[in-house]
């Protein structure tokens, strides 16, 4: 039987991706749950069980979401399918005809809503099997299930038939398996208009600081640089990767760097439209020693640094943040 709530997204974007655009939305995807599925060039998975109590949201809002963002943020028009499992959320993403868009399976009704769909439309099934399938009278999911799983056995195969038979009845106990954590971790910020005030800008970059660090301490992850992307009206780019002084993924740290590279930048009347941070050469926390500090005003940053993501996993990333952040950044 299907499981009992909808905790599985299938993101399928219409076009096969450059491998770096890939990776940003798979950044996207990573701001949504920490459970994330590489499926390249242009397919991943979502398991949205923790995300759904961290958001506080519902599983087609957080599709609805993940839709603007790549958009707004990459050009990119994700198809969205989401269901109890992952042949259902599958399924659900080639389903959706039109560009973009959400369609999400009610878990009391995978039955209902996969039966008249042709045979062909379930995941998996290639156009051999739905060619075998159509020869003996199968034509849709419904008759699928309803035939004996030996039968589908015997026309498709042991393995392949007794999968098939499954998945046609809703049964698919397959996790979403995490896929290796990627090298480097980017956090943007596009301004609503050009912006020439450097104070705004600072704000801004305070926010990605803490919006990456949030993300790295999430992982499990800390990273030895990070690079800070200038964006300018009329297209031009500046760019520079300092190292970090110690692997890290707090505040502070991140902070230093980043503010750091700003001043390199020497900013004086260039016309920002966006920023982007990103952390680089990235690595499992666990594989950095932490240095002890005796600075207790360091430590203290740290504690409210712990005690404030535990606010955020508990009311959403954006209920607590630094106060120039909160007020500046527009």
């Amino acid at each position: 039987m299907a499981s009992t709530s909808a905790s599985v997204m299938h993101v399928r974007c219409p076009d096969r991706l450059p491998e770096d655009t890939f990776r940003q939305v798979l950044e996207e995807l990573a701001e949504l749950s920490p459970v994330v599925q590489a499926l390249p060039p242009s397919a991943a998975l979502v398991e949205l069980r923790g995300a759904l109590r961290y958001h506080g949201s519902d599983a087609r809002r957080l599709g609805e979401v993940l839709r603007v963002r790549t958009i707004s943020r990459l050009g990119v028009d994700v198809r969205v399918g989401i269901g109890p499992t992952i042949t259902v959320a599958a399924t659900a993403s080639g389903r959706v005809d039109a560009p973009g868009g959400v369609l999400a399976v009610d878990p009391d009704r995978v039955g209902d809503w996969l039966g008249p769909l042709p045979v062909e439309a379930l995941h998996g099934i290639g156009p051999k099997q739905a060619a075998a399938l159509r020869d003996y009278g199968v034509h849709s999911v419904g008759l699928l299930a309803a035939v004996p799983p030996a039968t589908v056995q015997r026309l498709l195969g042991g393995r392949a038939g007794r999968t098939a038979a499954e998945r046609a009845r809703g049964i698919d106990p397959r996790p979403v398996a995490p896929r290796a954590l990627p090298a480097s971790a980017a956090v943007r910020h596009a301004f609503a208009d050009h912006t020439l005030d450097g104070a705004v800008v600072r704000a801004a970059l305070l926010d990605l600081v803490v919006r990456l660090g949030l993300r790295l301490r999430r992982r499990g992850q800390v990273a030895r640089g990070l690079t800070l992307t200038l964006r300018f009206a009329g297209g031009t780019a500046w760019e520079k990767t300092r190292r970090m002084a110690e692997a890290s993924a707090h505040d502070d740290d991140l902070r230093t760097t980043a503010y750091r590279l700003i001043d390199a930048a020497g900013l004086q009347r260039g016309r920002l439209t966006g920023l982007v941070l990103k952390g680089e050469d990235l690595v499992d926390a666990d594989r950095v020693a932490e240095q002890i500090s005796l600075d207790r005003a360091r430590e203290d940053r740290l504690a409210a640094e712990a005690v404030s993501d535990r606010i955020r996993d508990k009311f959403g990333p954006g209920v607590i943040g630094p106060a120039a952040a909160l007020l500046r950044v527009s």
